[in-house]
């Protein structure tokens, strides 16, 4: 192995060890993390760290990609387990992968979806991963546009131009403007639901949690039109 690859090798295993020194953290501090912390934790000086990120918003923002990926995965390969034709299957697949990984990781799913880190302005790098879950829900709709049921065409106006517009940049024409309203209802519900039970809101409400959630994600589905 030359100097050069050892170095690289080397550098990665930081790297990976720092995030996950980080996420553990994560898990105490919250959206508070530090550099110092992290390198306490470490056994070694802060200074150390900037050779592999150059400032605490950089680790944050390659932790949010990480959580990103990993869930967007998560969620991705479920779907992949449904055939292809089942619709609901795969809907619900997508759905319940979400809630699993928020519920096993929830100082990460904090990170992505809760209270926003003081100081920090996530970058345009963030963007393409937090998008993965909703593409998933849009291409199901796409997979199955000849059989799905009606749904109302009240859109307002401006509503109707935004969606429009995200249509033409996902290169997604034949997808109605309706439809993807229906999408993003159910892909907030996901998220707010997720954020309640991770976040206590539903703690002295609901003890059938799974069931609770399963029921509304299957009205999503029928938002959405998708034939049971």
């Amino acid at each position: 192995m030359s100097a050069g690859s050892l170095r690289a090798r080397v550098r990665s295993e930081m790297s990976l060890e720092i995030k996950e020194v980080a996420r553990r953290r994560l898990a105490v501090d919250g959206g508070n993390l530090s550099l110092r912390a992290v390198a306490r934790d470490m056994g070694i000086v802060a200074s150390a760290l900037y050779r592999y990120f150059p400032s605490r918003d950089a680790l944050i923002t390659a932790l949010i990609i990480d959580g990103y990926e990993a869930l967007g995965t998560a969620a991705a390969d479920a779907q992949a387990a449904v055939p292809r034709d089942d619709l609901r299957g795969r809907w619900l697949a997508v759905c319940n992968a979400v809630r699993t990984w928020a519920l096993a990781h929830p100082a990460e799913y904090g990170l992505l979806y809760g209270n926003p880190v003081p100081g920090y302005a996530a970058p345009n790098d963030t963007v393409a991963p937090a998008t993965r879950v909703v593409l998933l829900l849009v291409d199901i709709l796409v997979d199955g546009a000849e059989r799905l049921e009606p749904v109302p065409t009240a859109v307002p106006e401006r509503v109707r131009t935004d969606l429009r517009r995200l249509i033409d940049q996902q290169q997604q024409r034949d997808l109605p403007e309706e439809r993807l309203d229906r999408v993003f209802i159910g892909w907030t519900h996901l998220f707010g639901l997720i954020s309640f039970e991770c976040f206590g809101r539903l703690d002295i409400m609901f003890e059938a949690r799974a069931e609770y959630f399963d029921h509304h994600m299957a009205l999503m589905a029928d938002l959405a039109g998708i034939p049971r």
